[in-house]
């Protein structure tokens, strides 16, 4: 009788760790942006709101908890899916950032515009398809620009939503 209750604290705890991981990336973003002035290009607020999908996935399914192995699975499955959005998003930006400077695509207008001007999925293409600002570097740790970080998290986040769903005890 023991057993499923571990389980469910075992989840839990894995999905609201999922989370609090989440919470940071976003906390830390807006560190940079308040406090160290560097203010995100359209492709940098996509993986924001990824990072939030993906933290809001794991709180949910961290506060639900569900006791059968299909609710687990279905919190896994989401958590991966915003991960995998998170994962091309980042690594769209990465490429941006590692184009040749004369293959780098101009500066576009602003995204407040764009979402005033365009339906929402012209602005995904749009940002999508990159801008000058984009391909700019103005942070780095450890030799990696910060979308390369967020692609490094993306990828952890959505391991540990697989190892989270799938393990067993």
């Amino acid at each position: 009788m023991t057993r499923p209750a571990t389980r469910i604290s075992s989840f839990r705890r894995r999905f609201l760790l999922g989370f609090l991981a989440c919470a940071g990336l976003i906390g830390y973003a807006l560190y940079t942006q308040f406090y160290g002035g560097l203010l995100p290009c359209p492709l940098c607020f996509f993986q924001r709101v990824a990072f939030a999908a993906v933290g809001l996935v794991f709180l949910v399914g961290g506060l639900h908890a569900p006791t059968g192995r299909v609710g687990r699975r279905i919190y896994g499955t989401l958590a991966l899916l915003a991960a995998l959005v998170g994962i091309g998003v980042a690594g769209n930006h990465v490429r941006l950032q590692h184009l040749p400077p004369d293959q780098v695509p101009s500066c576009g207008p602003g995204l407040d515009y764009m979402l005033d001007a365009m339906p929402l999925t012209g602005v995904i293409r749009k940002v999508m398809t990159g801008s000058g600002e984009c391909a700019e570097v103005d942070w780095s740790f450890l030799g990696l620009a910060m979308p390369a970080w967020s692609l490094v998290w993306f990828v952890l986040l959505g391991a540990w939503a697989l190892y989270a769903t799938t393990r067993t005890d």
